[in-house]
């Protein structure tokens, strides 16, 4: 049996919580690239493809909404369902990291 989306699950990929980080506060695409960019230091590269796939899947599912910015660009934000999505996955995965770091403290 085929795996339910993450979209549908709210287990989002890396990509999907990156871009709900980005729109905490409202931004257009190339900006949110931008600014996962330069917050992470280059850690964090999405390429325009992977970026506006993810996009459109969290709009889709109702994790952000376009907003009319005054911009000739798309300009959007979290919804209220996208910040809990965002909160949940991030407690999610602070939990991997703490079961990863106690197994590694055992070694």
């Amino acid at each position: 049996m085929a795996r339910a989306s993450g979209f549908r699950s709210g287990e989002l990929t890396d990509t999907a919580v990156q871009v709900l980080m980005a729109l905490v506060t409202p931004r257009h695409g190339y900006a949110a690239m931008q600014y996962l960019s330069e917050v992470s230091n280059g850690e964090i590269e999405i390429g325009p493809a992977s970026l506006y796939t993810t996009l459109k899947k969290l709009l889709e599912n109702g994790f952000i909404e376009e907003i009319d910015s005054g911009e000739s660009k798309r300009t959007y934000r979290l919804t209220s369902v996208g910040h809990d999505i965002l909160i949940r996955n991030i407690d999610h995965r602070q939990r991997l990291l703490d079961v990863a770091k106690h197994i590694m403290e055992e070694q």
